[in-house]
């Protein structure tokens, strides 16, 4: 495991952004598996920004997003589907349909979970996943407890996760999420994990210990070859 310690959020945001297009350079068609929530947000402002003096530069890439909140259709403004439209597919050169993320309002919603799976392997699986990290050690949507072979499936939101979220959805908070499975997340090629904020000096410390447990998710990254952590 590979650290990079910041002294602020600018300074991380600009360094995984350069990650992200070292990526996309060094293999134009690219699979990303990609995040959401606030952390990731100053990396994709200067994607997008870097993005809009070249030309193709999204135009091969493939993604897959984390996870998605289920009973949520993808235009509603608080649905993750939205959010990567805001903040990223809408601004670069990327082919919708080499977009991809869980259908929270899929009529079978195991049924989706296994294609989901099954779309990443047909693309030949994930070149690099970036991910945030929660204040309890989860990412994605694996909370502590999660088994670290997990694949896709549907999980129930913690209250402090929901609680989190309660400024999007008001009281209509989800109860449930397609998220991809820690499994899923360690046959990533390259992992780069984002952490930052003085909520997650705790989370990032634990890590930096290297107690590996599944009472703290982000601990099963210690278990990959290739996983860079940006912290400030």
């Amino acid at each position: 495991m590979k650290w990079e310690n910041f002294p602020d959020y600018e300074s991380l945001s600009a360094r995984a952004a350069q990650l992200f297009l070292d990526f996309i350079h060094r293999k134009p068609n690219a699979v990303l598996g990609l995040p959401t929530g606030r952390t990731p947000i100053g990396m994709y402002e200067r994607v997008i920004a870097e993005c809009s003096r070249e030309y193709r530069c999204f135009r091969d890439v493939t993604t897959f997003n984390l996870d998605e909140y289920v009973g949520i259709p993808g235009d509603h403004p608080g649905s993750y589907c939205t959010f990567m439209k805001q903040q990223l597919f809408e601004h670069v050169d990327i082919d919708r349909r080499n977009t991809h993320i869980p259908n929270g309002t899929a009529p079978d919603l195991a049924a989706e979970c296994a294609r989901y799976e099954a779309a990443i392997r047909a693309a030949g699986g994930l070149d690099v996943t970036f991910l945030g990290l929660g204040a309890n050690g989860h990412i994605a949507f694996n909370e502590p407890g999660t088994p670290f072979d997990a694949r896709t499936r549907i999980v129930t939101l913690t209250e402090s996760t929901r609680a989190a979220n309660e400024a999007v959805f008001g009281a209509d908070v989800p109860t449930e999420a397609i998220t991809m499975g820690i499994g899923t997340i360690l046959e990533s090629r390259s992992i780069v994990l984002l952490a930052s904020g003085s909520n997650k000096r705790a989370a990032i410390d634990r890590l930096r210990g290297g107690e590996v447990s599944e009472e703290f998710p982000a601990s099963a990254l210690w278990r990959h070859g290739d996983v860079t952590v940006l912290a400030t």
